[in-house]
């Protein structure tokens, strides 16, 4: 491995890093700057699968721009192998939680992304992306006692 491949990981951990902030912080519109336009999804073993950046875009916006919904993606130890061609593939452990307020429903789970990324003239971009769950689970949010959102990123009531 060499000083520049080591480079190129590191960038590609930043787009996958600036990925789940947007994606957290319902900055979907910015998601063509991490995405291709041709991009892949395949999210919880393909139950919600999109192709095309106006495609995944419509979804995240229609199933996640609730300022109730809340989550927190958490991306970490990744394996990412350049193939030497401009592409790479990435597998991440994914940690996350989400509050669907409208729903008083508290989701926590872990699964693994599998993705592929792609250098463009703009930098890497990911081409293919989406997670196999090694859990899921959901509690309504009124059966913890004393339980009480008391911040939010979007403010607003709690």
């Amino acid at each position: 491995m060499t000083p520049q491949d080591l480079v190129e990981i590191e960038l590609i951990k930043q787009l996958k890093y600036k990925y789940l902030r947007l994606l957290d912080q319902h900055l979907f519109s910015e998601m063509r700057s991490v995405l291709t336009d041709d991009v892949t999804v395949r999210y919880s073993d393909g139950k919600y699968s999109f192709d095309g950046v106006d495609a995944v875009i419509g979804f995240l916006t229609d199933s996640m721009g609730s300022e109730t919904f809340l989550s927190s993606h958490s991306c970490h130890h990744p394996e990412i192998t350049l193939n030497g061609d401009g592409t790479a593939t990435g597998i991440w452990k994914l940690e996350d939680q989400v509050i669907i307020g409208e729903h008083n429903l508290t989701l926590r789970g872990a699964a693994f992304y599998y993705d592929e990324y792609v250098k463009t003239d703009a930098g890497w971009r990911i081409k293919t992306t989406g997670y196999r769950r090694i859990f899921e689970e959901m509690h309504p949010r009124s059966a913890i006692e004393g339980l009480n959102l008391v911040a939010t990123w979007f403010g607003g009531e709690t």
